[in-house]
C-alpha cells in the first residue's frame, strides 16, 4: 500500500479508537455528552447501548490495524479495502439515521482511504 493510504488508514483507525473511548468510557461526561449531544439523563439510560456501539468502532479499529500489520500484502490490501468499507457503510447509515456529520467524519475519510487503496 502507499504511504498516502497508510497514513489515511492510521488516521481512521485512531478515529474509531477515539470514538470507542467516547463511547465506551466517556459517554456519561460532559465531553462525551457533548460529542453526541446527549443530555446527561439520556446518556444515563443509553449507557450499554453507547458501550455497545464503542465495542464495533473497536473492533473496525482493529481490522484497519490489522491490515496495516499483515504480512502479505495482497491480503492487507483486502483486509484494509473491507473494512473501509465498512467503516464507509457504517457512517452512511449514521448520516441517515442520526447525524448528518457523521458521513464527514466517517465516510468521507473512508472513501478518501479506498481512493488511495485502488488509485495509489
Amino acid at each position: 500500500m502507499s504511504t498516502l493510504s497508510i497514513f489515511i488508514i492510521t488516521l481512521i483507525a485512531l478515529l474509531h479508537i477515539y470514538i470507542l473511548v467516547l463511547e465506551m468510557f466517556w459517554w456519561n461526561t460532559p465531553k462525551g455528552q457533548k460529542a453526541f449531544n446527549v443530555s446527561p439523563e439520556m446518556a444515563a439510560q443509553t449507557t450499554v447501548l453507547a458501550a455497545n456501539q464503542g465495542l464495533y468502532n473497536g473492533f473496525l479499529s482493529a481490522g484497519l490495524f490489522w491490515s496495516l500489520f499483515h504480512p502479505n500484502p495482497m491480503f492487507a490490501k483486502q483486509i484494509a479495502i473491507f473494512f473501509l468499507l465498512c467503516v464507509a457503510i457504517a457512517g452512511i447509515y449514521g448520516g441517515l439515521t442520526a447525524a448528518k456529520k457523521i458521513i464527514y467524519i466517517q465516510t468521507v475519510p473512508a472513501i478518501l482511504g479506498l481512493t488511495a487503496i485502488l488509485f495509489g
